[in-house]
């Protein structure tokens, strides 16, 4: 690929879920630094006790920034969240240009459980959050981007939902510590994610507004890195590791920014990779007052 130049943002608007933490947080703020408001969706407004951060944590650091936030609590599971977010963000900012689909179902037993013994009311409970959502959303978007001129929709996935090519495939390091990378529930639901942004956007991109998949990488998230430090996990010299969350939230900023997202819609990508092969060097890569803290 070659890298485009990249739009300026200042006055769009954007709603970005799972924005209390990890990847979403991050790139809430560094959406911030482009002049985007955002709305940010999540169902932690005040500080987990077991985890930190929040979206009242990251309303307060945009808000210190001079930009403007809108907090909307909701459980992606409940079909009328799922409007209301919508309906929230257009009565407070006037509209949507950007939408990032980042929260995901990652907690519960079903991540330490055997297929045979997960509940189909736990694999529901993983579709709902993590395919039906950004369905919903989409549809809802998709209309007010249109009226609008256009606009932007990144669906964040899994490299993990890719099918193993071999019965002998390596098991992912993360099995080891306890919690398994491979939920059935989780993967498939991303999979089938990744199929539906290629398959509706050539009806979208007759909207102008383009859908683009991005897989993060094994990204050092709040919840990654407790799970990790609760099981002593050091990597050795050599062994993967998990990336900054800037790493993807700066790739995010890219495919909303860039010039021409005809050459990227309906396709799936990988942050990191995709960094390189652009020539996106760390000093672009956010920021440092409005990093999410470790």
């Amino acid at each position: 690929m070659e890298r485009q130049h990249e739009l300026d943002l200042t006055g769009k608007i954007a709603i970005v879920t799972g924005a209390s933490r990890g990847v979403g947080r991050q790139v809430s703020l560094d959406l911030t630094r482009r002049g985007v408001k955002v709305a940010l969706v999540a169902r932690t407004i005040d500080r987990d006790p077991d985890l930190p951060g929040s979206l009242g944590a990251t309303a307060r650091l945009i808000e210190k920034a001079g930009g403007e936030a809108l907090i909307v609590q909701a459980d992606l599971a409940r079909r009328a969240d799922l409007k209301r977010i919508v309906d929230e963000t257009v009565a407070r900012f006037g509209g949507v240009d950007i939408l990032v689909n980042n929260a995901a179902s990652t907690v519960g037993s079903v991540w330490s459980k055997p297929f045979l013994d997960i509940s189909f009311e736990e694999w529901s409970r993983d579709f709902d959050v993590n395919l039906h959502a950004p369905f919903i959303l989409m549809q809802l978007a998709t209309p007010i981007m249109a009226a609008r001129g256009g606009g932007r929709i990144i669906n964040i996935t899994t490299g993990s939902a890719e099918a193993h090519r071999r019965v002998e495939e390596e098991v992912p390091a993360a099995t080891s510590f306890g919690f398994s990378g491979t939920t059935p529930s989780y993967f498939a639901s991303k999979r089938a994610l990744d199929r539906l942004s290629n398959v509706i956007a050539p009806e979208l991109r007759a909207q102008n507004v383009f859908v683009i998949g991005l897989h993060p990488g094994w990204v050092a998230s709040e919840v990654v890195s407790a799970r990790l430090a609760s099981r002593g996990f050091v990597p050795k010299e050599g062994e993967p590791r998990p990336i900054d969350t800037v790493i993807p939230s700066r790739m995010i900023i890219y495919f909303v920014a860039c010039a021409d997202p005809e050459e990227y819609t309906g396709r799936l990508f990988v942050a990191e990779r995709e960094m390189k092969a652009l020539g996106i060097s760390r000093a672009e890569l956010g920021d440092p007052a409005l990093a999410a803290p470790a």
